[in-house]
């Protein structure tokens, strides 16, 4: 969630510096993804004050304005029509450079001296509005910087709010954490407003034939409202959380749903029929057109705002076409309601539709607060829209949720925190945060939970709380006392190990399995003068003994899909040394199906080239380049038709390839096994330590496919090698998507077909083009590997 520093302010006195706040956040549990600066570098742009305007003595579209500064008077010559005498405007003098690049200076417009322009926020980059000049509140001190008349300098806290504290997707949710870490008091926005005399229960009413789905719908009533845009610093409020500016009404309740985290909807009075609410389910089947102009497949559990006779929402979720508030709108319902958070995530994801409002439905909202934001959005459209409320509100809650109250022992806080906390220190944490808290007896307080922490249900959470709010740097660290018992072997046991020692001191080694010869590494043997057990005799050689027994006992107990890997050191004797080689050994193990057991998934078992696969993923994100599979027959232990050597900048690093039967019966398994085995002192020396990263592409690419005949011995590395020899920048990627062999293609020969991506980071790319290059790059590969175009 993106929260404006300055917006915070609004609601608790902040003597800490931006980077100082987000440490102290953190330390409170929060995760501050970032902290970036809102810079506007406004220099010479000035709060002014037109005193006098005129038209333009020649030219008709043109004004001719008298602006002042305090200390100045300016002669401004303006196109804008959306400006009175008396206006605070942002005015930009000689010199100054605006961020659209245009550089202010007097000049003479139609004969007449313009010594200056007044900007729209567009032209200022602080906003989005263009049709006219910027109109700034009255009392604006003249003459004052703008970016510090209006608070332009800002810091955007990026925050990670976990799915347990919805009480936080809100300005004010922040700020209440950050009240009770400082220790200042949060100051919520006082609501007040004039009502109308004609009661709300006689223009409207709102019917909950689903409390389950709907506990609670309230609704209020504004009429003779007048559209239009509302104030700059709202839409700039807006824009600093992500949210795009509507209209005066719309941005209110957008407004509302960051200030206190609630959602609302604003309805167009007069498009309801029967002028009534009634909330109900679908029917599955309907359709319904959103805001967005989506045509969506309703189910019957989808919740269902309706007029008298139509949906006119999706509740807690999206509003619908045929009730928006537009230019046209005189009169508004404004909606707030607690939906349940459940149906609403399974709503949600059925219609691929997630939405600011369904995300805190879906993890819960105050629904103590729903009177009091509907009040604070009626309060701010009225400042902001004007018209007249109607007395009261609806306010539909058939089943009342009732707060719970959990009892806390201070010495059971202390126990598990293992601090020594009094009681007052507790008590001061835990009404920092609003909850209210009372004595019990001389150890316990009781703690009314308030309406908007979802998630506080047991003793446990309100400890979590107080380590959280005390700081987790001040819990003491200490280290558990455990009682270490050793268990006895029963004497099945003890049967078998006597058994694999009796074998041990035969000479059968378990790497023996491998079908090694006697000149083989691996046979190269570090013996142990005192082993713990004669089958413990020797230090291995190899990680793939290890992985096969695993999987051993993993077949006997049925399961049969499996992914191993073991990154460990092996040891080697050396002749005429004392001392063995120790060298680190990356290796993994597959086998079984590719999906696992699934009704949605085909039962394809795994291949060589789903651990190939594995190498290249394990390969780039460790940042390994130019490696390479060289098919070999000459790895013991390994498939002869499906084996390679790994290669990375012309050195052997390690294999890959399907275990031989003949190793298999030694472990006595029968399944298809792939093996990789990889020096991981080598990878290490083969790593790139920094990564380059290029931005994405504004420009589209265009994609070009081609099928080629070529040898079954030609690999897709000299396929890839022959491209990249082209040396074409604009050549971005190349994918295989299609591997053939059969009718209409020669024996010992296969089709590949690829698909190849064009790419410009600094234009757009023209067909004839992207063509030259790729009647290029296809003569290229009929050249260098004996390719054929497939027709």
């Amino acid at each position: 969630m993106k929260v404006s520093f300055n917006w915070l302010r609004e609601y608790v006195d902040i003597d800490l510096a931006p980077d100082e706040l987000g440490e102290d956040l953190t330390m409170a549990g929060f995760e501050v993804e970032s902290i970036s600066k809102v810079d506007t570098n406004l220099n010479n742009v000035v709060v002014g004050k037109i005193v006098s305007l005129k038209p333009h003595p020649n030219a008709d579209k043109l004004s001719l304005c008298q602006v002042s500064t305090g200390g100045h008077l300016y002669s401004v010559v303006c196109g804008a029509a959306n400006m009175i005498s008396g206006d605070y405007v942002a005015l930009a003098l000689e010199g100054a450079l605006l961020p659209n690049g245009v550089k202010i200076k007097n000049t003479k417009i139609r004969g007449e001296l313009s010594q200056g322009m007044m900007c729209s926020e567009e032209e200022l980059k602080i906003g989005r509005d263009s049709q006219g000049i910027l109109i700034l509140q009255d009392g604006l001190e003249l003459g004052k910087d703008i970016a510090s008349a209006l608070n332009l300098e800002d810091y955007i806290f990026e925050i990670n709010i976990t799915p347990n504290r919805p009480d936080c997707l809100s300005i004010i949710g922040i700020a209440r954490e950050i009240a009770s870490i400082t220790g200042k008091i949060l100051k919520i926005p006082k609501i007040e407003f004039r009502e109308g005399n004609e009661k709300i229960d006689k223009l409207t009413s709102v019917e909950i034939h689903d409390p389950e789905l709907c506990p609670r719908y309230s609704a209020s009533l504004i009429t003779d409202v007048t559209i239009g845009l509302s104030p700059f610093w709202m839409r700039r409020r807006l824009e600093s959380a992500g949210i795009r500016p509507i209209s005066n009404v719309v941005d209110v309740t957008n407004y509302v749903l960051m200030e206190f985290g609630q959602p609302l909807h604003a309805f167009d009075f007069d498009l309801l029929s029967e002028r009534r609410i009634v909330v109900q389910r679908a029917d599955d089947g309907d359709i319904f057109t959103s805001l967005d102009g989506m045509e969506r497949p309703l189910f019957s559990d989808t919740l269902m705002i309706c007029d008298g006779e139509k949906p006119v929402a999706i509740g807690g979720i999206m509003g619908g076409l045929n009730s928006e508030v537009s230019e046209d709108t005189s009169n508004v319902l404004i909606e707030s309601a607690y939906f349940n958070p459940t149906n609403i995530r399974k709503t949600s994801k059925k219609l691929g539709l997630q939405t600011e409002a369904s995300y805190r439905f879906e993890r819960g909202v105050d629904y103590g607060g729903v009177i009091r934001t509907l009040n604070r959005a009626t309060q701010l459209v009225l400042d902001f829209c004007g018209g007249k409320a109607a007395k009261g509100v609806v306010d539909q809650y058939p089943s009342p949720i009732f707060p719970k109250e959990i009892s806390l022992s201070i010495n059971k806080t202390n126990k598990i925190l293992g601090t020594s906390l009094k009681k007052g220190k507790v008590k001061r944490h835990l009404k920092g945060i609003e909850l209210d808290v009372k004595d019990l007896d001389r150890d316990k307080v009781i703690v009314k939970i308030p309406s908007f922490r979802m998630d506080l249900h047991r003793e446990i959470d309100l400890i979590e709380e107080v380590a959280r709010l005390d700081g987790y740097n001040n819990i003491p660290t200490t280290t558990p006392v455990v009682r270490v018992n050793t268990a006895g072997k029963n004497p099945a046991q003890v049967l078998q190990d006597s058994a694999k020692d009796i074998l041990a001191s035969m000479g059968y080694l378990s790497v023996a399995l491998l079908n090694l010869n006697v000149e083989h590494p691996y046979k190269r043997f570090v013996s142990i003068k005192n082993p713990l057990r004669e089958d413990q005799s020797i230090m291995r050689t190899t990680l793939i003994p290890g992985l096969l027994n695993t999987m051993k006992t993993n077949v006997y107990n049925k399961n049969l899909n499996l992914k191993l890997f073991e990154l460990g050191t092996v040891f080697y004797s050396v002749e005429h040394e004392k001392l063995p080689k120790e060298k680190k050994m990356l290796s993994a193990l597959a086998t079984g199906l590719r999906y696992g057991e699934s009704w949605s998934f085909p039962g394809e078992g795994i291949d060589f080239y789903d651990i190939k696969g594995s190498l290249e993923n394990l390969f780039e994100g460790l940042n390994i380049m130019n490696f390479s599979f060289l098919p070999t027959p000459d790895i013991p232990y390994l498939h002869p038709g499906k084996s390679s050597i790994i290669m990375v900048d012309n050195t052997e690093i390690g294999t890959v390839g399907e275990v031989r039967s003949a190793v298999l019966e030694g472990y006595e398994l029968s399944n298809n096994i792939y093996i990789f085995e990889l020096d991981f002192d080598l990878m290490v020396k083969h790593t790139f330590s920094d990564k380059k990263i290029k931005p994405l592409s504004k420009y589209p690419p265009i994609y070009r496919d081609i099928a080629l005949i070529v040898d079954e011995s030609v690999q897709f590395k000299d396929i890839y090698n022959a491209i990249n020899k082209l040396s074409n920048k604009l050549v971005d990627n190349i994918q295989v998507f299609d591997v053939y062999r059969g009718i209409s293609v020669a024996h010992g020969k296969k089709s590949l077909a690829y698909r190849i991506k064009y790419q410009s980071y600094e234009r757009t790319l023209t067909d004839k083009e992207v063509n030259n290059i790729h009647e290029k790059l296809v003569s290229n590969l009929v050249e260098k590997v004996g390719a054929r175009i497939r027709e």
